[in-house]
């Protein structure tokens, strides 16, 4: 029994320090360790993000940091017919995995795009909406790629942040408002509690 508690503490205390040490290095969340993203998120559901963001059939949306597609395929519905999700993120491996579930699920409107996101390779004023969830504060420069966010952005574009406490790189909603408004993006709504939420800004272009 005591063998048993040592080791659960050692393993508690191994993933507070890996949750330290991503927070004061922000970066992405290895493929390796996808159960992370593909664990439940409470309160920041796929029915809030819906309501939140208001997609519309035909719209092109954007979606930073698609982990295994846990909303992706959910948007690439919403969108049809005639709209596309553009999944963008840093790994090749996150790519691949939301292109075979969409390959599974019979979906054509799913385009995988890989780089950094604080260099878009989409043009300016090219995307009418940006999902982006529990991904900000894993870039290490979050106000280069909002202002990139901001570039790519219809204008009265939308983008939606979601946010979950328990996630090393949570963003609160007062510090995502400053470094948006720095980036040419306006708050308008959120949607949530404080610890889990989908935040709605807008380009003010």
């Amino acid at each position: 029994m005591a063998a048993g508690r040592k080791l659960l503490g050692g393993a508690v205390l191994a993933t507070l320090g890996a949750a330290l040490w991503w927070r004061k290095n922000p970066s992405a969340c290895p493929y390796g360790q996808r159960f992370w993203v593909e664990a439940p998120h409470p309160v920041i559901s796929r029915e809030r993000l819906r309501e939140v963001l208001r997609p519309q059939p035909g719209e092109r949306v954007l979606e930073i940091g698609p982990g295994t597609g846990y909303y992706t395929l959910d948007l690439a519905e919403w969108l049809a017919p005639g709209g596309t999700v553009e999944i963008f993120d840093l790994q090749r491996e996150f790519l691949d995995h939301v292109m075979r579930l969409a390959g599974e699920r019979g979906l054509d409107n799913v385009v995988p795009t890989q780089g950094d996101a604080t260099a878009l390779p989409y043009e300016d004023a090219s995307v009418d909406a940006v999902v982006l969830t529990a991904v900000l504060g894993e870039i290490p420069d979050p106000g280069a790629a909002l202002r990139e966010i901001a570039r790519v952005l219809k204008p009265d574009g939308r983008l939606v942040v979601g946010e979950l406490f328990g996630d090393p790189h949570f963003t609160t909603l007062a510090a995502l408002k400053r470094q948006a408004a720095a980036a040419g993006l306006a708050y308008e709504s959120h949607s949530g509690i404080w610890p889990a939420y989908f935040a709605r800004l807008t380009s003010s272009r």
